[in-house]
């Protein structure tokens, strides 16, 4: 159930990866993204994630569910919100999904990051394709060929966690108004086309971004 965070003023939601992925679980997520988008209020949203699904999670599972959930997933990670993910204990499935997808993640000292099993294999989901983009194939090819886990230290060496901490209310009180939904899409968008375009296309993007924010500076 999503919750007002008193510290902050954000939405909270705890995330239970050892759930199988259900149309319960992509409800939960459409659900905070519609709170998210009603509320304007410029506190983080943030998701509590912790939890590894049973070795049958997957049966019964159709790629349609999937790809709702995918897409449910992608819906928070352009969220006009900043996101964050507090993580703790072993994640993996929805747990790992939401946390690669968040704008700020925050681990306990003890939490590990461990692909889904199923089919064989790793689980080859759009997890498999935010770890290699964020970490890189050399650092993540043990965990997706081997089911290597990946500890808090490698975790944060591999920049796909951005603090390892064993009081992360600490961090979470002092991002209350970091900045506004509208300010945070802009530049979350202007991260991501950066490593796919080269500097001639992106300088409109940028100039028009570096224009609004003229704009709304000169305003009394």
């Amino acid at each position: 159930m999503v919750r007002k965070n008193e510290v902050n003023g954000g939405l909270v939601l705890r995330i239970d990866g050892s759930r199988p992925l259900s149309a319960a679980s992509v409800e939960e997520i459409d659900g905070l993204c519609d709170r998210a988008e009603d509320d304007r209020g410029a506190g983080p949203v943030t998701v509590h994630v912790t939890g590894v699904p049973a070795d049958d999670w997957a049966r019964g599972l159709t790629v349609g569910l999937v790809s709702k959930w995918e897409r449910a997933v992608r819906r928070f990670e352009r969220l006009g919100r900043l996101t964050v993910a507090v993580a703790s204990g072993d994640c993996a499935g929805t747990a790992l999904d939401l946390l690669l997808a968040a704008d700020l993640r925050i681990i306990d000292p003890g939490t590990r990051l461990l692909l889904a099993s199923a089919g064989g294999g790793s689980w080859p989901g759009m997890t498999l394709y935010r770890l290699t983009q964020q970490a890189g194939s050399a650092g993540i090819r043990r965990a997706v060929l081997l089911g290597t886990p990946i500890d808090a230290d490698r975790a944060f060496a591999l920049n796909l966690v951005d603090e390892v901490s064993e009081d992360p209310a600490k961090t979470l009180a002092g991002l209350a108004d970091v900045t506004d939904g509208a300010e945070t899409a802009i530049r979350r968008q202007l991260i991501f086309e950066a490593g796919s375009t080269t500097f001639e296309e992106a300088l409109g993007s940028h100039l028009a971004a570096a224009d609004r924010a003229l704009r709304r500076e000169a305003k009394p």
